[in-house]
């Protein structure tokens, strides 16, 4: 392989990786079950791997387009292949779930963005028990009981910090005007 294949295939991964989480919730958006969307995701990124040479853009936003563009088309596809299936959306429907989507990303990434900024500012012992109480498979109870604490107490600080959160990325989001 050469350096500039390489220097491709690292952009490629890159932008991919990055672009993955949000691509992922619209495909979801756009079938009916989780297995369906890692299905078709997995589509997008084959088609978005063999085409990447063909991608036109110098951006992140600009591949972002692109890869949506891509998942759409291939949700409407696998909705055609599963047509005969009475619990899938009408390609109106799935037109109208796409374009909803798309219109939010600059709000969910400006919220993303604000909300990072914000995780920021918790102080390390709330920063920790955020991350703890969220990760996957968590028991708040079994939490609750390594800190030496009660459920409730537990749930009334998290809930807490939730607010102030929310709060925070509000003021983040005026404040930068996104």
């Amino acid at each position: 392989m050469t350096s500039i294949e390489e220097t491709s295939n690292d952009h490629f991964l890159r932008l991919f990786t990055t672009t993955e989480p949000a691509l992922r919730g619209f495909v979801r958006s756009l079938v009916p079950t989780t297995t369906d969307a890692d299905d078709v995701l997995q589509e997008v990124a084959i088609t978005l791997w063999k085409k990447y040479s063909e991608f036109a853009g110098d951006s992140e936003e600009d591949f972002r387009r692109w890869a949506f563009g891509v998942a759409k088309f291939k949700a409407l596809s696998w909705r055609r292949d599963q047509g005969r299936d009475q619990h899938v959306f009408s390609d109106d429907m799935t037109n109208l779930l796409a374009e909803d989507s798309e219109s939010n990303l600059g709000k969910l990434a400006a919220q993303r963005t604000a909300l990072k900024v914000c995780l920021d500012k918790l102080s390390p012992e709330q920063k920790s028990l955020v991350e703890v109480a969220y990760a996957p498979g968590a028991k708040i109870e079994q939490i609750a009981q390594s800190l030496g604490r009660t459920a409730m107490a537990l749930y009334k600080q998290l809930h807490r910090i939730r607010n102030s959160l929310v709060e925070c990325t509000r003021t983040e989001i005026r404040k930068e005007d996104w």
